[in-house]
């Protein structure tokens, strides 16, 4: 019998409202979970989600059908930020989710509001830094202010998650910061955008004993190969061998993902595969984020039988 793996999912968003702007461009919610993105029309959001709110109480009931157990909360620039209603969805459901706080890294005053984030309690800080790159301007992620940051998170014991520019462009910068902090822990986004040449560059980070990789959106990131994402499972395999099973971790990047296909699938190829055996799928699935993010009660969640079985 396969043992039940209670499991974490390393990267979701929550948004109570999406209205934002990046590079000049419009983020705002439609009806029926479509949102006008940058000039397009998309379905942001599963069409049943009709009010354009991406809630807690929703993921959960998602999470509990699909018997996941917890979840790590993200930001990025095209949701808006979400600071101050994951700051209630930590306080509402502390076993279930943690959450990481986002300044506004294209501002002035960004190290003062990422500074006050961490006054207000947020265990961790998420740093965009793909978004961090115009075609005039640029944050780098080595400058003195960003190292005051990354000092900051060292010193508290707090985590980095950062979601980086295709293949090796930011790679050096955060080899820096590596170097200055070998304390901070580091979780690199997007399983190092898999499908974009010089991956495996943002994945060889995670030799170093404080960097992570979580694999959220790698079924977006494999959306013309579509479940059972054969080729997905094929870069985890090859980014275990190359920097070892504990440094990785599933991640779903719902609810975008959801879109396409259910939440429960976007595990459930990891362990349907024959490529990781049963200990490395609990460690890639959930003991490595429990580890890293410090869950403590796991809830166990009951299979519950679908009318159409």
């Amino acid at each position: 019998m396969v043992k039940h793996i209670k499991i974490i999912d390393a990267h979701a968003h929550l948004w109570l409202k999406q209205d934002t702007e990046v590079n000049g461009k419009r983020i705002s919610p439609l009806p029926n979970g479509r949102s006008m993105f940058m000039g397009e029309e998309v379905q942001m959001l599963p069409p049943f989600m009709i009010d354009g709110q991406n809630s807690a109480e929703v993921f959960i009931s998602n999470m509990d059908y699909a018997r996941v157990s917890a979840a790590v909360i993200t930001q990025e620039f095209i949701d808006g930020l979400q600071n101050d209603y994951l700051k209630e969805v930590k306080m509402n459901y502390p076993d279930r989710f943690f959450v990481f706080g986002m300044a506004d890294y294209r501002k002035p005053n960004w190290l003062e509001q990422a500074n006050r984030l961490i006054v207000e309690g947020f265990l961790g800080i998420k740093i965009p830094a793909a978004r961090l790159i115009g075609d005039d301007w640029r944050v780098y992620l080595n400058s003195a202010p960003m190292m005051q940051l990354m000092h900051t998170l060292e010193d508290k014991g707090l985590i980095l998650h950062v979601e980086l520019a295709d293949g090796d462009t930011q790679v050096a910068e955060l080899e820096d910061v590596i170097a200055e902090c070998p304390n901070l822990r580091i979780v690199i986004g997007h399983f190092g955008m898999v499908t974009r040449s010089g991956w495996m560059e943002q994945i060889r980070l995670a030799r170093h004993p404080n960097v992570y990789i979580e694999c959220g959106g790698i079924t977006w990131l494999f959306n013309d190969e579509f479940y059972p994402f054969p080729s997905a499972m094929k870069a985890i395999r090859q980014a275990a061998d190359e920097v070892g099973i504990d440094k990785l971790m599933w991640g779903s990047d719902y609810p975008r993902t959801i879109t396409a296909i259910t939440y429960k699938m976007s595990y459930d190829f990891i362990l349907k595969s024959d490529m990781l055996d049963e200990e490395e799928k609990e460690k890639f699935l959930s003991l490595n984020a429990q580890r890293l993010f410090g869950f403590k009660n796991l809830i166990d969640l009951p299979y519950i039988k679908n009318m159409s079985e």
